[in-house]
């Protein structure tokens, strides 16, 4: 079928292929890649009926090819966008289990907390009662102590004056005189003495007042040069980071602008290359046109095949590439599950052993061993009974035995997340770190430290070594994501690690040594009857005394931990191959003493260490010098050993108790008492030390400079 219909000059050839498929003109013209090319007069010619008819086969076979490939794409995009939703939904769940989660956990907390208020309120409407009642007993104690002063004056006056009455008035005149000479000797001296005291109580509170209004100036002076040095640190650092930003910026101007006029000149040396080539290849299609024709067709029909050839390969790689996708995720779903699944069976089976273990009758179980096998080590009677008290309650709070720093107040913990947050920040800001617990508790210190570090930008992957089922239970509800370890030795190893440790090193077991008249036993525990008592092993025990006191006198008494000294061996190795950071605080000595630290607490009282066996918290203070030495032979750079009352009025203790006194000046005296019961030496403020750590290269924190 002939068509004379001319088409203009210029054309595109896709408009030519489409108009000569309109008018079933088969495939002339094609090939030319959408160039436009100079068509003078051209007319289409009408192909053989046989050739039409094949055209007509081949381009339905293509059409079909085409529509299974699409439909093959369409279920290819289905089953994705299927698994895609899936994991969209399973995740949303998991979000909003996790949102739940926390949301009950705030309220928890909201309510725990407004319990302690509600407590603390309590007791102090308790305390003000009983002042007020103690006051009034006194009130009237007193006064019945003048009541009967004043009818035991009145006695003796009529007494006197019977007398007075049947003496005679010479004799009586007499001993009057004499009386009131005495008296008025009395009166002097008693005037005297009294002068003399309180000359003494003016001068030892001048001495008080300028002792202390001393003390004040140098803390005064501490605070200024810790505040004067943290200005100077923050401007040299804001100044630092504007000249990086400004350098940064003018360097990247600088590139942008270069690559701009290299992208541009290339932009026009490769258009005016394509205009000449296209000139050039005009001007030869021009010429050789008629010739062409058949090897473009060829052409085009050639390269129809192989974009259909490329087409169905690259379905097939897709499709290939979705089942290995839908099987990747679905062995990562699978290994994820056998993952937390094996993690829970391993968590339900510490928690088994720890309830296991919260259900043993310590003092029986003991009490049967020493009868069979004979006195056992102080060290091992002391960890059976912590392992049982720790398993078996919440230790914590009023209702429990003691009371820990972070839950006198949050600015214990805030302090602490300062300080990690800055020797992060110094270090590596990396994403990837680890933030280790030894012993949280209740995770306030935690609670209170990660969310001070986060507003720095630190954000780590929280570890808990716990082994208290209990606690863990309110670790998890204040941090869903944490994991819990039984001991370090399931630690990462794959990051740096921020440990803390509050109170920790003090419950682990020790250990007492006695020098006897041939060297150093062990102190056991046997049995005296049916009561615990203290007995000496039989076993020298000279290699584990330091090389100071293997001459003491006889009878000298000394504590160590082996406990204490193997975990603090492996953190040091930790630090130094993982690197990052440990803070231990807690109460003992500087250098190693002579005599028993050994004691036992319960309800917020001491009592003997044999009554409660399992039921009270055994402790000892810390071998501070010990713990240094360990972790220096172990790789680890020691920062320094600070008391704890020194420490956080470095970190700025005092700036954020005023901070919380501005926003609630109504609850001052409170904020006062927390301070105090923190830093005075009186208080915790020099029982208490803080020990830091390092790895190799890693910076030293605040307050040990």
């Amino acid at each position: 079928m002939a068509d004379d219909t001319a088409y203009p000059d210029w054309i595109d050839c896709r408009d030519l292929r489409a108009a000569q498929e309109a008018a079933g003109g088969g495939d002339a013209g094609a090939g030319l890649n959408g160039a436009r090319v100079w068509k003078s007069a051209l007319r289409l010619i009408d192909p053989e009926p046989g050739t039409q008819a094949a055209a007509r086969d081949e381009r339905a076979a293509r059409a079909a090819a085409k529509a299974r490939a699409e439909a093959a794409a369409r279920e290819q995009a289905e089953a994705l966008a299927r698994v895609k939703a899936q994991a969209e939904e399973r995740a949303r769940l998991a979000r909003e289990a996790r949102q739940r989660e926390q949301a009950e956990a705030e309220a928890r907390a909201r309510a725990e907390r407004e319990a302690r208020e509600q407590a603390a309120a309590e007791a102090r409407a308790r305390k003000r009662a009983e002042i007020a009642a103690r006051q009034r007993a006194e009130a009237e104690a007193r006064a019945r102590a003048a009541a009967e002063a004043e009818a035991r004056k009145q006695a003796k006056a009529r007494a006197e004056a019977e007398a007075k009455a049947r003496r005679e008035a010479e004799e009586r005149a007499r001993r009057e005189a004499e009386a009131a000479e005495a008296a008025e000797r009395a009166r002097a001296e008693e005037e005297a003495r009294r002068i003399a005291e309180a000359r003494k109580r003016a001068e030892e509170e001048a001495r008080a007042r300028a002792a202390e209004e001393a003390r004040l100036r140098k803390e005064a002076e501490a605070r200024a040069r810790a505040e004067a040095k943290a200005r100077a640190k923050a401007e040299a650092e804001a100044r630092a980071r504007a000249e990086a930003e400004e350098k940064a910026r003018k360097a990247a101007a600088e590139k942008a602008r270069r690559e701009a006029e290299a992208k541009a000149a290339a932009e026009e040396k490769a258009r005016k290359a394509a205009e000449e080539k296209a000139r050039r290849e005009a001007e030869a299609k021009a010429k050789k046109e008629a010739e062409e024709a058949a090897r473009r067709a060829a052409e085009e029909a050639a390269r129809l095949a192989a974009e259909e050839a490329a087409r169905l390969a690259a379905e097939e790689a897709a499709r290939k590439a979705a089942e290995e996708e839908a099987a990747r995720i679905a062995a990562e779903e699978q290994a994820k599950r056998e993952a937390e699944e094996a993690a829970a069976a391993e968590q339900a089976r510490l928690e088994a052993e720890v309830l296991a273990r919260a259900q043993v009758d310590v003092p029986a179980v003991l009490k049967r061993l020493i009868r069979e096998t004979g006195p056992i080590p102080l060290s091992q009677y002391m960890g059976e009974s912590n392992a049982r008290y720790y398993a078996s309650r919440d230790p914590l709070g009023e209702q429990g035995d003691f009371i820990t720093a972070p839950e006198i107040t949050q600015v214990f913990g805030e302090l602490i997340g300062v300080w990690l947050a800055d020797l992060w920040s110094q270090m590596t800001k990396r994403k990837y770190i680890h933030y280790v617990e030894l012993g949280p508790g209740r995770g306030t210190l935690a609670k209170d430290a990660l969310g001070a570090a986060a507003k720095q930008g630190l954000t780590p992957q929280v570890h808990f070594v716990e082994t208290s089922a209990a606690l863990r239970k309110l670790q998890r509800e204040a941090f869903p994501d944490c994991i819990h370890h039984h001991d370090i030795s399931t630690l990462p190893d794959d990051a740096p690690l921020l440990i803390v440790a509050n109170e920790f090193f003090d419950a682990l077991p020790v250990q007492h040594l006695i020098r006897s008249t041939d060297g150093w036993y062990a102190r056991m525990v046997g049995l005296e009857g049916d009561d615990f008592t203290f007995v000496t092993g039989k076993e020298r025990m000279d290699h584990l005394v330091p090389p100071s006191w293997v001459t003491a006198s006889q009878g000298t008494l000394i504590e160590t931990s082996p406990a204490a000294v193997a975990l603090m061996a492996e953190l040091a190795r930790r630090l130094k191959e993982q690197g990052g950071v440990a803070l231990i605080i807690d109460y003992g000595h500087e250098e190693l003493r002579s005599g028993s630290t050994l004691q036992a607490l319960k309800s917020h009282q001491k009592v003997d260490v044999f009554a409660h066996p399992g039921d009270a918290d055994l402790t000892a203070h810390v071998d501070f010098e010990l713990l240094q030495l360990v972790a220096q032979q172990h790789g680890a750079d020691v920062m320094g050993l600070q008391y704890q009352g020194e420490w956080l009025i470095q970190m700025g203790i005092d700036m954020r108790m005023e901070m919380l006194r501005r926003r609630a000046p109504y609850e001052r005296e409170k904020f006062e008492r927390q301070r105090n019961r923190l830093v005075k030496d009186s208080e915790m403020g020099r029982l208490f030390k803080v020990l830091g750590l390092c790895g190799r290269r890693w910076p030293f924190g605040a307050g040990f400079q």
